[in-house]
């Protein structure tokens, strides 16, 4: 018998634990990660609609830009409680409030750190300083909200008394949600099950909230941390996709939600997560951040649900559980077959988008598969994720002002030279340039066309599927006064796909100096 279950766990309400994924506010404080405003309500309608109970839309505070994202997010949210993230001052917690206003749910989470490391050399306050912030923070939430969240930040290091009276003083305050957590990933289990335990016992009130578990992995002990939190009665896990987040990342959603789906037995907790839903989930991410998901990573991993081993592969084919404790299909995950190809038609190519979970408007499904039709002439075979990529690579070239329309490059032992054509603001433009190699040829013509300071940290290329035949996916980071962006390209031809790639990253670098212009005068 499996032993994964073949539905959403049944349970009694109280074990009911509930999603809070923060991977577009903390996954996207991961350096050379942030999105647009656009990305960002791609991946807020994927989360929503996955059945995750509160997102953390981003710090409205943080910029003018984090604001606006908010607010649209708070706006289009169909199911999900929207989060605005804010420190103790008035200031950020007015601009929360304004930010989550449109949504039909909105929430405010608030923090301040407790650890006698933070409150003396962060903040610079007394202990009796930061218990007065944590009232005074959640009754000026609780005006703009009734759903309001408090954080302990550094809370694993605090000193218990101390930890005790912050949580009473935000639950007296009104705080309907109080986190603890483990920010710099510091603690194990058993210390982490103890410190839910002690609150719960010691706190008056608490066990009329939800306690929530922010986990990060620093010593690669998230998941672990998150799961002996809700073993202890914490009712909420803050989690981010891929476990992206600051430093070694967060608790990854797809860990923690497929850890309680497969071992009920022992984790007898359930989420409203639709898991076959995580593997789009995951991908989406990792395509608008240029994170890559490495191979061996669990859930979501290239490599989760392959066997390469002739032992495993034999007792694969007598039964699929013998090496699998969860079947590909639970999370969303389809089997590399070929289905499409160059006689493949547009009613087909739309079903297949429909069944990797996209939906395009017509002129965006027009490209799509001009550029699917052209990759199947030359590809032999055509996968899921060949058509992953292509669709990808489509939706962040949408809002473009700089498009590339050709390229021609002279690569070998002589001298590299590229030949560019680009489309900027309706205008077509053409230079070349040579360079150290057919890239630098490439970035240098580009460059001539669309002139620059920004420089190049990263330049990252990886086979979407194998084979000498498999498209290419090409990351690039540009930094500039401060002002780091990614963008990603994807063609069968490496060179094309460079190209792709460091166009996305300058339209990028430009929408953000636009944006940044406005603050910077309004600031002056």
């Amino acid at each position: 018998m499996s032993t994964e279950t073949t539905s959403k766990t049944a349970g009694a309400p109280g074990d009911r634990v509930f999603i809070f994924d923060t991977t577009l506010r903390d996954g996207e404080q991961s350096p050379g990660a942030s999105m647009t405003r656009e990305e960002k309500l791609q991946v807020a309608a994927v989360l929503d609609e996955m059945g995750v109970d509160i997102i953390e839309a981003g710090f409205p505070a943080a910029s003018q830009g984090d604001f606006e994202s908010v607010r649209e997010i708070a706006k289009a949210a169909k199911n999900a409680v929207i989060c605005g993230l804010s420190r103790a001052g008035n200031a950020d917690i007015d601009r929360a409030g304004e930010a989550i206003a449109p949504a039909k749910r909105g929430r405010i989470h608030t923090f301040i750190s407790t650890s006698p490391l933070h409150m003396k050399y962060k903040l610079g306050k007394e202990p009796h300083e930061v218990l007065e912030a944590v009232t005074s923070s959640v009754t000026r939430a609780r005006q703009y909200t009734d759903d309001v969240e408090w954080s302990a930040e550094d809370a694993t290091r605090t000193e218990h008394d101390f930890l005790c009276r912050c949580v009473e003083a935000a639950i007296k305050a009104g705080a309907t949600t109080v986190n603890i957590p483990d920010t710099v990933g510091y603690t194990v289990p058993e210390e982490f099950y103890a410190l839910i335990t002690m609150l719960r016992e010691r706190v008056p009130g608490a066990d009329e909230i939800i306690l929530s578990t922010h986990c990060h992995n620093d010593l690669g002990l998230a998941v672990a941390n998150s799961l002996a939190g809700v073993r202890a009665g914490a009712r909420q896990i803050e989690c981010t996709i891929n476990g992206m987040g600051e430093r070694a990342g967060n608790a990854a959603l797809e860990e923690v939600v497929m850890a309680m789906r497969t071992r009920a037995d022992t984790l007898p907790y359930h989420t409203g997560i639709d898991t076959t839903m995580i593997t789009r989930a995951s991908k989406l991410v990792s395509a608008v951040s240029a994170f890559p998901v490495q191979y061996n990573k669990a859930i979501v991993g290239k490599n989760a649900f392959a066997h390469e081993s002739g032992i495993h592969q034999h007792g694969m084919l007598q039964n699929a559980q013998t090496y699998e404790i969860m079947t590909p299909e639970s999370v969303g995950l389809k089997e590399s077959t070929l289905v499409m190809g160059k006689h493949s038609g547009r009613h087909a190519f739309r079903q297949k988008l429909q069944e990797l979970g996209y939906e395009l408007s017509d002129n965006a499904f027009e490209d799509t598969f001009y550029r699917f039709k052209v990759l199947a002439d030359h590809k032999k075979h055509v996968f899921d994720e060949d058509i992953e990529a292509l669709v990808d690579d489509e939706l962040a070239r949408a809002h473009d002002n700089i498009t590339l329309l050709s390229l021609t490059v002279i690569a070998g032992t002589g001298q590299q030279r590229a030949t560019i054509t680009l489309d900027v603001g309706g205008q077509h433009e053409t230079r070349e340039a040579v360079g150290h190699g057919p890239v630098d040829a490439i970035f240098n013509a580009i460059k001539a066309i669309v002139p620059h300071e920004a420089r190049l940290p990263l330049y990252q290329v990886h086979a979407v599927t194998e084979g000498t035949d498999a498209q290419a996916e090409v990351s690039v980071r540009l930094e500039e006064d401060g002002m780091t962006v990614t963008g990603r390209g994807a063609d069968s031809d490496t060179m094309v796909a460079s190209a792709r790639a460091y166009v996305s990253a300058l339209n990028k670098l430009i929408a953000k100096r636009e944006r940044v212009a406005p603050e910077s005068r309004a600031a002056s």
